[in-house]
């Protein structure tokens, strides 16, 4: 009477894992796959962004050359005139250059970090919108997983949602220029 019990238990419970095992087997887990920086070179936000920075880049360049010109012209003169000046005079002259050529190093240091901050405002916006549409798309069409393919050795170009990513958020920006 034990040994059949047994044997009923072990038979129920070869039949419970089986049936488990076929429920487990039709849910298929779908993995998506995001190009981060694809996203942010090829979208009309990431453009923008990129032609925004450029925009004041180049602003800033040139008023470095500006001030950069005005420096190497007073080193000229100073050259120029410096073995006619008076020891005090050339003292002077040679101050007002150093205090410029550093004037020109802190503006140039100034604008280096004024455009890391813009970038990074301007990459962290992007970033928001591109996890906020994953979180979307992710929930819209059941993906278990999407990831930044960065530390991605291998997968199939088929699990790759970017260029659909693009879209909609090319779509959204568009629509929000529009408004």
């Amino acid at each position: 009477m034990r040994n059949r019990k047994s044997n009923i238990i072990l038979i129920v419970c070869f039949f419970s894992l089986l049936w488990l095992d076929s429920v487990n087997a039709a849910d298929v887990a779908k993995i998506g796959i995001v190009d981060i920086q694809r996203i942010m070179n090829t979208s009309t936000q990431g453009k923008s962004a990129q032609a925004q920075i450029k925009e004041l880049s180049d602003k800033m360049t040139q008023a470095l050359k500006q001030k950069g010109a005005e420096i190497e012209e007073l080193r000229k003169q100073l050259e120029r005139e410096s073995m006619v000046m008076g020891k005090e005079k050339r003292g002077e002259k040679e101050r007002e250059f150093r205090i410029k050529l550093n004037d020109l190093k802190s503006l140039e240091k100034r604008y280096r970090g004024e455009l890391q901050v813009l970038e990074k405002k301007l990459s962290k916006e992007l970033r928001k919108e591109v996890f906020a549409l994953v979180g979307e798309i992710g929930k819209k069409e059941g993906y278990l997983l999407i990831i930044n393919n960065f530390n991605v050795m291998y997968a199939p170009g088929s699990i790759d949602i970017s260029d659909e990513l693009i879209k909609q958020l090319n779509a959204r920006h568009a629509k929000k220029s529009g408004n």
